[in-house]
């Protein structure tokens, strides 16, 4: 079982969102009250807090699946849900955040910062949120939106001080051990060291971090052993402790091919933008295991060269702790030095959210052609959580998300791209035949406010002229009737279709 991780994969699942709820509340003598469903609570979100007091992301790598509280759903009587916990995750004080495609999203270089890699869904509205006074009385709700799922990436960056670079048992570890409290594993054997030993060492009134970066060897910038997983820990120190060897038994090599191969590997790493090169950073000369007799002559031999190439260098034994305390106190002036310059400089730009832009379109729409027509498909954060909070199965509510794409100009930019009525269109996934809606002619009306065209012309009828059309028909009618009795009394008959008959006389019964 791995003890020390320093790159891990998160798959997280944030809180969804709770649902709005469809109730009517009722009383005695009151039995259509009013509109009183309460919302549905928001999903909590998953942060990550960067800790000082954790130093691996060991836990992560056993239980990499985390996932925060769902929203629960809004209950009657205006009872808003609770909204889901929120998944605090600590992490190592130097974590890089990345998304799944690679993206850094935060470098979190100091305690105490903090960031919200999984939002949790937005809860539901309520019919008594959504009541207005043209909807007094909603029959649906909205429905909650989902969290975030996926992946995210972390980077173990060791935040040190000192970095000590060296071939693979070159003596690193036993030094680390020696100046500070730390106790790394430590054998004859090379590549012991499997992942960065951090330790604490004090001079005087300095106190810094050195950090034991595994052996490095020929090809190590492009790959080879575990070069790149071990160089990406020298990025954020201060100061370049090259530990070299001076006892090794190996055929070909000696401390100047050891400087000199290291040197290179660290000159092809590229570095972040922003960050000095690892050659441009101070750098001091351990000859180290001095302690053996032949070590001390080859390193008088080779001390003169090293001076020349303007490095300062210092013959050291962890055996015998011979040069510790000057080589301790080179290294504080080092970091005390860099840590004033670093005072000097400006702080670090914070992060500024800004509002959005006012002539920032919410959508668009984007045509993709195909075997049976274009599908129109529509892209936003609006529309799609929009779509999310619908229930598809309520008439009303979809006529309400009709209604919100409609105001929000969907249905005009679909007309722009040349959409025709039956066209299909995708929100979210969801596929659509697309009808335009009808507008009314109030909506069409463009009187100043107050006031309504329709009414300029006024053709309704005078007192005058309604009463003289009711004496006519009175006249009319009158008339009528006395043609009537005049027919009657001549005898003369009208039949049902109308035709004059001539009258007869109705035979008697007893005929």
């Amino acid at each position: 079982m791995a003890s020390f991780v320093d790159r891990v994969t998160l798959h997280l699942l944030a809180g969804h969102g709770g649902n709005g709820c469809v109730s009517v509340k009722r009383e005695k003598f009151k039995p259509l009250a009013g509109p009183d469903g309460g919302n549905g609570g928001d999903g909590g979100d998953i942060v990550l807090v960067s800790d000082a007091q954790v130093t691996t992301l060991l836990g992560y790598h056993r239980a990499p699946h985390r996932k925060s509280g769902h929203g629960q759903p809004g209950q009657g009587d205006h009872k808003s849900g609770t909204s889901g916990e929120e998944m605090v995750l600590a992490v190592p004080v130097g974590t890089v955040v990345k998304d799944a495609e690679g993206n850094e999203l935060l470098d979190m270089d100091a305690p105490g910062m903090r960031i919200v890699v999984g939002p949790g869904g937005q809860g539901g509205l309520g019919n008594a949120a959504l009541a207005t006074t043209k909807r007094k009385a909603p029959g649906f709700a909205l429905l909650g939106t989902p969290g975030f799922e996926g992946d995210i990436l972390l980077e173990l960056k060791t935040v040190a001080d000192v970095a000590l670079v060296g071939y693979p048992s070159a003596g690193k570890s036993s030094l680390v051990a020696a100046m500070s409290a730390a106790k790394p594993k430590i054998a004859d054997y090379p590549f012991t060291t499997l992942h960065p030993n951090l330790g604490v060492v004090e001079s005087g009134e300095t106190r810094y971090t050195i950090a034991d970066v595994p052996g490095l060897i020929e090809g190590a910038s492009e790959g080879k052993g575990l070069g790149l997983e071990f160089l990406r820990h020298v990025e954020r120190c201060t100061a370049l402790l090259h530990v070299l060897d001076c006892a090794t038994l190996e055929p070909g090599r000696d401390p100047i091919s050891d400087l000199d191969i290291i040197l290179g590997e660290l000159a092809a790493y590229p570095v972040p933008d922003g960050q000095l090169p690892l050659l441009e950073r101070q750098q001091l000369i351990a000859l180290n295991k001095i302690d053996v007799p032949e070590a001390q002559e080859l390193a008088d031999l080779v001390r003169p060269e090293l001076e020349a190439r303007g490095y300062r260098v210092f013959d050291v034994s962890a055996v015998s702790r011979k040069g510790l305390r000057e080589l301790s106190f080179a290294l504080a002036d080092l970091v005390l030095a860099d840590r004033k310059v670093k005072a000097l400089e400006a702080p670090k730009a914070r992060i500024v959210i800004r509002p959005r832009a006012v002539n920032e379109k919410e959508f668009a729409v984007v045509v993709s052609g195909g075997s049976f027509g274009n599908l129109y498909t529509v892209v936003g954060a609006k529309p799609v959580r929009w779509v999310q909070q619908t229930d598809f199965n309520n008439d009303e509510a979809v006529g309400f998300l009709a209604d919100r794409l409609a105001k929000l100009g969907v249905e005009d930019e679909l007309f722009k791209v040349g959409a025709v009525p039956g066209a299909s269109v995708s929100i979210d996934g969801r596929e659509f035949g697309w009808e335009p809606t009808l507008s009314s002619a109030a909506e069409l009306i463009t009187s100043p406010r107050g006031t309504d065209s329709r009414l300029d012309d006024n053709q309704r009828d005078t007192n005058r002229k309604r009463r003289l059309s009711y004496l006519e028909r009175m006249d009319a009618k009158a008339a009528a009737r006395a043609e009537l009795e005049g027919e009657r009394r001549a005898g003369i008959w009208t039949d049902d279709e109308g035709f004059a008959v001539e009258k007869r006389d109705e035979p008697d019964d007893e005929d």
